[in-house]
């Protein structure tokens, strides 16, 4: 999955207008333009289409951690420069505050099942020996489900 279809499918599933795209990317201190938000979400055979970093995909993450959570006391996280379906789950999993047993069920939802084990090795530490890459058809399969907890369509 690229990081555009990603920035696209979290739009999708929580209904989120230009304006709360920018002010997201606002939330973590990050200024983007309409044009940034509309060239990122064009079709990848768009002219105009421009691919969003993994660095821009980490700050918008964040903001929406920020938007749903609140913001953190202290110093703010840095975005990452690379990202991971990893990563990408992990933060998710922050912003919308889902237990082991919320995403169990949301993968349930779209016939996907995965043990409570499994789903724990994905937000292990990179270096950890029970550490394990989530892959892009668990992480499509838990956006499909979010879509569907949250606008009730596919």
């Amino acid at each position: 999955m690229t990081n555009n279809d990603i920035l696209r499918r979290i739009r999708f599933t929580f209904d989120f207008d230009d304006s709360k795209m920018i002010s997201l990317f606002g939330l973590a201190d990050y200024e983007v333009t309409r044009e940034d938000i509309s060239d990122w979400l064009k079709k990848d055979d768009d002219l105009n289409y421009q691919n969003c970093t993994d660095r821009q995909l980490a700050i918008f993450l964040n903001g929406l951690i920020i938007d749903k959570r609140g913001k953190k006391e202290g110093p703010q996280p840095k975005p990452e420069q690379r990202v991971n379906n990893n990563i990408i789950f992990r933060k998710l999993k922050i912003a919308l505050n889902l237990q082991a047993e919320d995403i169990l069920q949301i993968m349930d939802q779209v016939d996907m099942s995965i043990s409570k084990h499994e789903l724990s090795a994905f937000f292990r530490k990179h270096d950890h020996k029970h550490y394990r890459p989530c892959k892009d058809q668990i992480l499509r399969n838990f956006l499909k489900g979010l879509q569907l907890k949250y606008r009730g369509d596919v």
